[in-house]
Order: structure tokens, then sequence, then C-alpha cells
């Protein structure tokens, strides 16, 4: 099932696994921070995972919930096919569909407020910020070269039915920038969280759900910290992980 340089990784939970390139982006904690903190997600619903890259997050959330439907948007092809292989080794290619397509054109594929769900962790860096190249996997994974805050969350609107959610994770840096674009596009800030790299550091990535046309009331949760003063996972981070004791 994998290529030359690809692995397979254990994703620790109901014998999910993910196929991945050793020298190509790899998931990190965002993705599972983000997964856990859509997994309120309710049942029999239809999610869009923009930015999908390896499927990781659909593929977490087809065990954390029970949603009917995941659709996975990745622009890079060559990623994209890692992530259908991913899907089919998991067998679930009855739940998750991988579309290889540039999300500023799915309309002519997934209908206008047809969608109950959107979760992206996209890429975090301002379009031209630092020396790039702009064709390497990495790159766009990490650089908004082939789409801009403004489109994922233009197209999360669009995609969103009255009430739908977005699920987010960003940097704190770029937290205004995401409040003002939602807020824009008629996605009111719902819920946020933050996370800590460890006990007494600031926050360098926030949590946002954010609703189609909702009320304004926004609810800060509790802080995550990924590792306490030994260095080892704080109780939060192995409950999310699934660390056993």
């Amino acid at each position: 099932m994998e290529h030359k340089e690809e692995r397979i990784d254990d994703l620790q939970l109901n014998g999910l696994r993910i196929i991945q390139n050793k020298n190509g982006f790899c998931f990190g904690i965002d993705a599972v921070l983000l997964s856990d903190f859509a997994k309120d997600i309710k049942d029999n619903t239809t999610v869009v995972d923009l930015c999908t890259g390896t499927g990781i997050i659909p593929i977490l959330l087809s065990a954390k919930t029970n949603a009917n439907k995941f659709y996975g948007i990745e622009i890079q092809e060559d990623v994209a096919d890692m992530a259908r292989r991913s899907v089919l080794l998991n067998h679930l290619e009855n739940k998750i569909e991988i579309i290889p397509k540039d999300l500023n054109y799915l309309k002519d594929i997934i209908p206008s407020a047809s969608v109950d769900y959107v979760t992206v962790n996209p890429p975090y860096q301002k379009r031209g910020s630092g020396l790039i190249n702009d064709k390497d996997t990495k790159t766009i994974s990490r650089h908004e070269i082939s789409c801009t805050l403004e489109d994922i969350i233009k197209e999360s609107a669009r995609l969103l039915k009255f009430g739908g959610n977005l699920y987010m994770i960003h940097k704190t840096e770029r937290l205004v920038d995401v409040l003002c674009a939602m807020r824009k596009e008629k996605l009111e800030p719902k819920r946020m969280r933050f996370i800590h790299p460890s006990m007494g550091k600031a926050p360098n990535l926030f949590l946002v759900e954010g609703s189609r046309s909702g009320n304004s009331f926004l609810k800060i949760e509790p802080p995550i910290y990924v590792y306490d003063k030994e260095e080892n996972y704080t109780d939060d981070i192995k409950k999310i992980y699934n660390i056993a004791e």
C-alpha cells in the first residue's frame, strides 16, 4: 500500500493507520488537538475537511464521531493520493472521500449550504513571509501559497448550512486575522481554547469554533498545556492521545 519513501504509522486509535512520506510534511499534534476539539460533531452529518493533507483529521474523526460522510479536500495530487490510499488501508472508502481539488473551485462538486461541519488545519504562515520554495510539499502545507486564510474562511462559510460549525486551529499570532475574517463571512466565533507548549509559557496555538450566522457570544475554555514542568505530557494530552497511565 505504501510507496518508496513512505511509511505506515499506527494512530493508536481503533486500529487506524496512516501513510506518510518520510521526507514530506507529516501531521503533528495540532491535527490531533483539532480532531479532539471537533469530537462533538453530531451523528449522521456531513463534514468537509479543507487542506486535508494526508487525511489525518477525517480518519481520526471517523473513529471519534458518528458523522455519515467526510470529504477531504487537498490541492496537492500526490498528497491527496496518499490520503486516498490511507482511506483504503482503513476500509473507510464508504465514509471518507478525498477530493484532489483547489478549495477555491469546489462549487461544481459540493453545493453551497450543504455541509454541517467544516474542519481545517490550514497553512499557518502568511503569504509573503520569508524565503520559500512554492513547489515544495512542506512549504505548500505551511505557507499560504495555494490559498489564503480569507479564502479558507470564505469557502467554509459558503459550504456550511445555517447554524453549521467551523472548527479551526491556528497560530496565536494570527488570532485577530482569524476572528476578523470569520465575522466578515458571518461565521460567529462561539468557542475558543488556547494551547500552551508548557506551564509558564505563552500560548502558541488556539482552537476556535464558529457558527454560521450565529449570535454573538464567545466562550473561552480552559487552556491546554502540552508539557508539565518535568517536560512530560500533561494529563490533558495523555487523555487526547489515549495514553494509558
